[in-house]
């Protein structure tokens, strides 16, 4: 074990796109038999996008996780808590006395047995032009082919000092006053309010410019957006801002889909974001009210571990977190992930930094994003300044624009502090990810052959009766959103032989179907104490053939997500 299996620098920075592949690489060359590092795609700058697969045999198909970040580029902390994740699992199997958090030996060893697969970087090109310069990017720092040409802001450090900033130009018309006592901070202009107005516009150039029009900085400017292109309920441009031309048409969202194609046995899936402190969960196109009872109390199980490891509340994407009420985002992944791959997936956005200023809740937890007054502003303004180093504010100096003549440049650098937490917050966001991921994995169902029972039944017949079952917390379907898709089969049973055979040769192969596991959530009325009551033994399923002879059977129990258990049985010569 080297000093580089735990506490990496990853806890402490953010990294480039090489540190970051460093990192992964020296984890996969120190265990081999734990960690295994693929690339499963490259991005239009030739970036890898790496998948870490945590877990002894990792090609023995098993119940897996997934866990993702940095879809979108100035998200940086996603890969470190990503990062942190696989740190865990490590520590997991080599050191548990690292982890941050007590688990019972009995939980350790059914941890074990999940496969872990950690992708901490989903847009590696837009998060290296973040950490190299700054300014935002949604996704990746590209055009979405075929786009309109029209005049659009790009990022440029137009001032040497390694980060974009703002410009701002002096204008009777202007919506934007000075702050009187914090540099830097821009306050939304109010009638009474004297001169000097300013407009503000992101540090950098005027793509296409036609020497007139100053258009109006888009967050999105015809450029991707990952999380608006996945195949779930999709919708092409104009009808889903950055969906690009068809689900998976982004390199980087295709070997994402591909991937979780390839790989059934997933059974969770969390996407990190930031920010703003609160996992985000389905529905995304509807209330809570449509959704599946039994996937909604596991989801309540969860939003108690996540409010428990992390203090982040959990809220639904359709009642909280749509930007219009009642109007559904399309293409997401989350959604992908649940309905159509059956997993219990969720967004975390990281950073609680509404909870760090002591904001209000409001009814809508995605009102936090548009709703700080001037005094909420002026308290980041100080915040900053005391428990930030000062990373969000300088004051204003002034440059020559090569397109809008004088300008002054400073203000805001929203990348650490607002964006992404400053560095020093890394190690307990880490920690507490980390441990409430695996406390989610920890609910993997778990397929055992329970019982096997072998009676003679006279002149060289025996009965072969077989008891399967599932001693996880999810089902083997996963969730209930997912569990009529074709491929989401259930068990088969299948009876080999040697030196033996089967009285029925066409009963070779049996179906067994779904098992239930013995989680309900939480809310379900059979928990309550005026009518506890189990699901009897629907986690169980029994099968049997009828052996002729003296031999060896030996019984293979498969599902296209559990994988494979298998006992071999002898049956021994009948005595009349």
């Amino acid at each position: 074990m080297t000093q580089d299996t735990f506490n990496g620098l990853f806890r402490r920075r953010y990294l480039s796109h090489e540190a970051l592949t460093r990192q992964l690489e020296t984890w996969a060359q120190d265990h081999p038999r734990l960690a295994r590092l693929d690339s499963i795609g490259v991005s239009p700058e030739g970036r890898d996008i790496w998948v870490l697969t945590l877990g002894p045999e990792p090609d023995r198909r098993r119940p897996a996780v997934w866990v993702d970040g940095n879809m979108h580029g100035t998200e940086l902390a996603g890969s470190s808590a990503a990062l942190a994740v696989a740190e865990m699992v490590l520590a997991l199997h080599l050191a548990p006395d690292r982890l941050p958090v007590d688990w019972p030996e009995h939980q350790c060893r059914h941890l074990r047995e999940v496969v872990f697969h950690v992708c901490p970087r989903i847009s590696p090109d837009g998060a290296e032009q973040v950490l190299r310069q700054g300014g935002f990017v949604r996704s990746a720092p590209r055009r979405t082919p075929g786009s309109p040409v029209r005049p659009s802001w790009r990022s440029e450090d137009l001032d040497g000092d390694d980060r974009c900033r703002y410009l701002r130009c002096q204008d009777e018309a202007g919506d934007f006053v000075a702050s009187p006592d914090h540099p830097g901070l821009m306050l939304p202009r109010q009638v009474e309010d004297p001169p000097p107005y300013w407009r503000l516009y992101p540090e950098g150039m005027i793509d296409h410019w036609d020497g007139v029009t100053v258009p109006e900085p888009d967050w999105l400017a015809d450029t991707p957006d990952f999380n608006r292109n996945f195949p779930w309920g999709w919708r092409p441009e104009p009808d889903q801002v950055g969906a690009g031309h068809y689900p998976g048409d982004a390199p980087e969202t295709r070997a994402i889909i591909d991937f979780a194609l390839a790989h059934p046995n997933l059974y969770a899936w969390l996407n990190l974001h930031t920010f703003g402190g609160v996992f985000i969960r389905p529905l995304v196109d509807a209330p809570d009210r449509d959704m599946d009872p039994q996937d909604l109390a596991v989801y309540r199980q969860l939003a108690a571990w996540g409010a428990s490891f992390t203090g982040y509340p959990t809220v639904s994407s359709f009642e909280e977190f749509s930007y219009q009420p009642e109007t559904p985002l399309h293409g997401d992944l989350i959604e992908f992930a649940y309905h159509q791959r059956g997993c219990l997936a969720q967004v975390c956005e990281l950073w609680d930094l509404f909870q760090r200023l002591d904001l209000p809740r409001p009814e809508r937890f995605i009102d936090h994003y548009t709703a700080l007054d001037r005094e909420q502003m002026a308290r980041l303004a100080r915040w900053d300044r005391v428990s930030n180093g000062g990373r969000l504010f300088v004051d204003w100096h002034p440059i020559t624009h090569p397109q809008l003549g004088e300008v002054e440049v400073g203000g805001l650098d929203p990348c650490l502090g607002i964006w992404n937490p400053p560095p020093e917050e890394l190690p307990a966001i880490c920690d507490g990810l980390g441990s409430y991921w695996l406390r989610v994995a920890s609910m993997m169902p778990r397929l055992v052959i329970e019982a096997v029972h072998c009676t003679p039944l006279g002149e060289g017949f025996h009965a072969l009766d077989v008891t399967v079952a599932n001693h996880g917390y999810l089902p083997s379907y996963g969730v209930q959103a997912a569990r009529q898709r074709p491929w989401n089969s259930g068990l088969e049973a299948e009876a080999s032989t040697t030196g033996c055979r089967l009285h029925d040769p066409a009963q070779a192969r049996q179906r067994l179907g779904h098992l239930e596991g013995w989680g309900r959530g939480l809310g379900d009325g059979a928990q309550m104490p005026w009518y506890q009551r189990s699901r009897g033994n629907s986690h169980q399923a029994h099968t049997g053939w009828v052996i002729q002879g003296e031999g060896e059977v030996t019984i293979h129990i498969t599902s296209p997500r559990l994988g494979r258990v298998s006992r071999s049985i002898r049956i021994p010569p009948t005595h009349e």
